[in-house]
């Protein structure tokens, strides 16, 4: 009876992990000044799997004093992307606001308008 050997994955090193998030973080930005929405989900999916594994690799003490400070640079610099998409969000839902006004509250929408001109007040005409 023959045994199949499959390669065993290693675990990338903290060095290599940390090279490998700040090249998806500078995705993520690039993504972000392109308007790449496939770029940036991509981008953005690599930095949470890579971040995860850099915090867990922190928490194991796998990682020396340097690659903490990489680490802690690279969770500035996602802050610093999340705070920069929250304004582009709302600079948005500003525009479109401004281009689509809610439509004032009352007790009739544009719909039933003809139907409370043909009623007598008393009660809605069927």
């Amino acid at each position: 009876m023959q045994r199949n050997s499959f390669p065993i994955p290693r675990a990338p090193s903290p060095v290599e992990l940390l090279t490998e998030l700040e090249a998806a973080l500078a995705g993520v930005h690039e993504a972000l000044a392109q308007r790449d929405t496939d770029a940036l989900e991509r981008h953005s999916l690599a930095v949470q799997r890579l971040m995860a594994a850099a915090l867990e690799q922190a928490r194991r003490g796998q990682l020396q004093p340097e690659a903490r400070q990489r680490l802690a640079q690279a969770g500035a610099q996602l802050a610093a992307e999340r705070v920069s998409l929250s304004r582009a969000t709302a600079a948005f839902d500003r525009a479109i606001d401004a281009l689509m006004p809610a439509e004032t509250l009352g007790l009739y929408g544009e719909s039933g308008r003809s139907l409370k001109r043909r009623s007598s007040g008393d009660s809605v005409s069927a």
